[in-house]
């Protein structure tokens, strides 16, 4: 079967680094946007989880840090020392 041209507009650092991890694995990037199409096909999603923004920054998440900065900073909080770990 004759295979279609898809054209896209990319970043050039960022296909430089995506076509040099792809050659890492042994492959090319016209074959990774290959499999990540046959996922989309197969699965009916995309194959990895969408966020509208890091969870970290929720307003809940957010209300909760500052909570912990007022106690700190009104000295109900607890220093410890470093633990470092190998």
């Amino acid at each position: 079967m004759k295979a279609d041209t898809i054209t896209m507009r990319v970043n050039p650092d960022l296909k430089r680094q995506a076509e040099a991890l792809c050659n890492d694995m042994g492959f090319t990037l016209s074959t990774a946007y290959t499999m990540l199409l046959k996922a989309i096909v197969r699965t009916r999603t995309l194959p990895f989880p969408l966020v509208a923004s890091d969870p970290f920054y929720s307003d809940s998440n957010m209300a909760h840090l500052r909570r912990g900065i007022e106690a700190l900073n009104s000295g109900k909080g607890t220093e410890h020392e470093l633990i470092e770990v190998d």
